[in-house]
């Protein structure tokens, strides 16, 4: 007995990129076969298993085009800790509505209170909604722009971060000239 229909059908499904069909079609059918389902319903699961892993992938991919320099949900983030926090203020910024709207969230506090978890958490939640997301530190983009600048690329880098959804840029601290010549953080 010959394999052509198996090899023929393992060519198309890798064509069209569909590997979850590839890796779940058989013992799909074997299991929809055994529960005497029709073909309607084993093409409707199989159809359903390749969305849920192809969003699945696509989410990996923002998380690791975000360049986050650690992956933090708001779930791990002990709010407890930090009582004048509002959680359910934190919670719906996770609900994205504020970037649709072209908002802007600036945190502010001491070392320590947890500002940088809080928005990794929430550029977690926004690539997960399918958004993109950018992470830098101030440092680290001063940094980049002064380069681009002398190479001739600003125009470049300035349309990737225009292309961004979801702008992260943590900053320790601040340093801002006063008019007397003192520095203050």
């Amino acid at each position: 007995m010959t394999d052509a229909p198996d090899l023929l059908l393992a060519h198309h499904l890798k064509t069209l990129k569909l590997p979850t069909f590839l890796r779940e079609y058989d013992k799909l059918a074997r299991q929809c076969a055994a529960e005497g389902q029709d073909h309607v319903r084993f093409l409707a699961r199989l159809v359903e298993l390749e969305l849920i892993d192809r969003e699945r992938r696509m989410v990996e991919r923002r998380i690791k085009a975000a360049k986050f320099p650690a992956t933090k949900s708001l779930d791990s983030f002990d709010f407890k800790a930090i009582p004048r926090l509002n959680k359910m203020q934190v919670l719906e910024l996770a609900r994205g509505e504020w970037i649709d709207r072209r908002e802007n969230v600036i945190a502010l506090g001491p070392s320590g209170t947890g500002k940088t978890h809080i928005a990794l958490g929430l550029g977690l939640a926004a690539c997960q909604k399918g958004l993109s997301v950018g992470f830098t530190t101030a440092a680290a983009l001063v940094h980049e722009l002064m380069e681009a600048r002398d190479e001739r690329r600003l125009l470049r880098l300035q349309k990737q971060m225009v292309g961004y959804k979801l702008l992260i840029i943590p900053s320790r601290a601040i340093a801002v000239q006063c008019p007397a010549g003192q520095w203050t953080n």
